[in-house]
């Protein structure tokens, strides 16, 4: 049953930490058919200026979606959740990876649903910029 109709505006919902590993990458690439180098080589994302191989800004977005349907606690609530791409998630080359770190503050509840503000970190830095969701009650 969805926890959603216990909220109420300014609660804070609880962190939500997701690891991410270059064998995520590997997996989501297969799946969204983005096989765009940057998410996967070294030698092309420095290349081009980045400072490593990077996360695809939809797989950090889905996370957020992740943590949404958790809050929720089921899938099918989010109708809507949205972000700039302020700041890439960088992968290290090896077992442990990084740690994506979701938190969310009810900013309102009403007839059109509950609006939740997100905050998106990885390594203490936002990586999207006004993340924002609506889920449905």
């Amino acid at each position: 049953m969805s926890t959603l109709t216990r909220l109420e505006a300014g609660a804070t919902l609880p962190e939500q930490t997701y690891t991410v590993t270059r064998a995520d990458l590997v997996r989501y690439a297969g799946a969204s058919g983005d096989f765009n180098p940057i998410h996967w080589s070294d030698r092309v994302a420095t290349s081009v200026g980045l400072p490593g191989v990077i996360a695809h800004g939809m797989y950090t977005l889905a996370l957020a979606s992740r943590a949404l349907d958790t809050w929720a606690g089921e899938p099918g609530h989010v109708v809507e959740v949205g972000a700039k791409f302020s700041k890439p998630v960088v992968v290290p080359d090896d077992d442990r990876g990084v740690d994506v770190v979701v938190r969310g503050t009810v900013k309102e509840v009403g007839d059109d649903g509950v609006k939740v503000a997100l905050e998106v970190t990885c390594n203490g830095e936002k990586v999207l910029g006004m993340p924002k969701a609506v889920l449905r009650g």
